[in-house]
């Protein structure tokens, strides 16, 4: 059986495309843009990248990258067999005839230093996207918005950290006008990095919330970490709805960009009153999302129909409004990108199973996400029971317990009728729930270990005429519950 080189990213909650193809890239290039040593030639050119061997194919140069549970050297024989060369940072015993391969002192390193390479040889705006919530729908919004003028480079799905931001960069084409790129982050410095491969010229932070808060220590922790972002930009738009953000900003005395702000409303702050250069106003909810009129300062004002649910999402449609409107787009333009964005499997997505109403956002949580989710919940909700079924929120750390039970507390305050908890930590919130029995109005609650149980047992709870919100983190897959419905109509 042939081994391949797999695995290398566990632990980080992506799910890469290992491989990439690219604009043809010399080996000269390469060398000059890893400092590597070339032990032996073959190919002068490269049409992909690779760090899976189950991926790799004719022409691709592949990076032996060291993981959590595995090490590419392992896989070498393998990918130069079916590619055209290699990254190397350890010399094989044995040098492969016909192949090329170059030795680096750090693969990874050397991967993003390519990408880094490639990024500086183009003169082209690069906007970065960040922040606790939103980071993926903001980037979508805005590449629907820039690619109906512009040849436009995005990364795909989530490829947002330190191997899949540079994996992204490879794609870059010489007829790319402009990249947009999210950046995700689980300790302090690693947007840092990010940005030093990618140089952006515009940053996007879409809020701060209690992502990461268990890995980061502090809200305060989480705000510094977001706010690496700010670093060498020309162009920083941020939420001036979140306040505890526009603290945070406000301290950073070296920023000599321009600065855009986005807000639903007007915020009254200790220095004085705030007007957002980007609002949103008169909103309706619709059966298919949400209509607003969108107004920038000194330009006017739009309707926009949204074909996505959420109060939130009105938030990340005026970010990428922000930032497009920065970039010279006209208000048809971002209008024309808005109407033309849908949602992403398993991010707030509406369906109808047998009269009963899903709101599928299962694909991630945590606290400040899950709050605006049931806020949503309470939205839609009409005419039958408001049903939320929540799975444990993860990578809280000592905030863990108390955030579950906090979930508890805003259950029993907001006046949903059935609780559904998941997982033994929102368990605790179950428990909050049932203690507040001497309250006037107090939800249903039922119990179960995993999202196998639940999806057996949930067809017997609720009914025709329910809205029913499933959330919860990524790990506890709680997807599974949806088709265990469907499959029972």
């Amino acid at each position: 059986m042939t081994a391949h080189c797999v695995g290398l990213l566990t632990g980080t909650g992506l799910d890469y495309k290992r491989r990439v193809a690219m604009t043809e890239m010399t080996v000269e290039k390469i060398i000059k843009a890893t400092g590597g040593e070339l032990l032996m030639e073959g190919a002068k050119t490269f049409s992909g990248v690779s760090i899976d061997t189950r991926t790799i194919k004719g022409g691709d140069l592949f990076f032996a990258i060291r993981g959590e549970r595995f090490d590419g050297h392992d896989f070498l024989e393998d990918a130069l067999a079916k590619g055209a060369g290699a990254v190397v940072d350890t010399k094989p015993g044995t040098l492969p005839q016909g192949k090329v391969l170059i030795n680096v002192g750090d693969t990874l390193r050397s991967l993003q230093d390519l990408a880094h390479y490639l990024r500086e040889e183009r003169d082209i705006p690069v906007v970065a996207v960040t922040g606790s919530n939103g980071k993926t729908t903001t980037k979508e919004m805005l590449y629907r918005i820039l690619s109906g003028k512009y040849k436009t480079l995005k990364n795909d799905g989530n490829l947002n950290n330190h191997i899949g931001l540079p994996l992204s960069l490879m794609k870059l084409d010489p007829a790319d006008e402009m990249i947009v790129l999210e950046m995700g982050m689980n300790a302090a410095g690693e947007i840092r990095r990010l940005c030093e491969i990618a140089r952006p010229s515009h940053g996007v932070i879409t809020n701060v919330g209690a992502a990461h808060l268990g890995m980061l220590g502090s809200y305060e922790a989480v705000r510094d970490a977001k706010l690496e972002i700010v670093d060498g930009l020309s162009v920083a738009v941020v939420n001036a709805d979140d306040r505890f953000l526009i603290q945070g900003f406000s301290e950073i005395s070296d920023f000599k960009g321009r600065v855009i702000t986005f807000a639903l409303k007007k915020i009254n702050h200790d220095d004085g009153l705030l007007n957002a250069d980007v609002t949103a106003g008169d909103l309706k909810a619709t059966d298919k999302g949400s209509d607003f009129l969108i107004e920038i300062a000194g330009k006017g004002a739009i309707h926009v129909s949204l074909k996505v649910h959420g109060l939130f999402n009105i938030y990340n449609a005026l970010a990428a409004s922000a930032v497009s409107f920065s970039l010279g787009m006209e208000m048809e333009d971002i209008k024309a990108g808005l109407e033309d964005y849908s949602a992403f499997p398993m991010r707030f997505e509406i369906t109808e199973i047998n009269g009963i109403t899903i709101i599928n956002d299962s694909y991630n949580a945590n606290l400040s996400s899950t709050r605006e989710s049931l806020l949503e919940l309470l939205r839609l909700g009409s005419g039958g029971r408001k049903v939320a079924v929540l799975g444990d929120m993860l990578e809280l750390g000592v905030f863990t317990d108390d955030s579950h039970r906090e979930i508890g507390r805003t259950i029993v305050d907001m006046g949903i009728d059935v609780f559904i908890a998941v997982g033994e930590k929102m368990g605790l919130a179950a428990g909050e729930c049932i203690n507040s029995r001497g309250v006037h109005k107090f939800p249903d609650v039922y119990c179960f270990n995993d999202s196998e149980h639940a999806g057996r047992e949930i067809s017997g709870i609720v009914q025709q005429m329910d809205t029913v919100l499933i959330k919860g983190s990524r790990s506890m897959t709680m997807e599974k519950i949806i088709k265990d419905m469907t499959d029972a109509v």
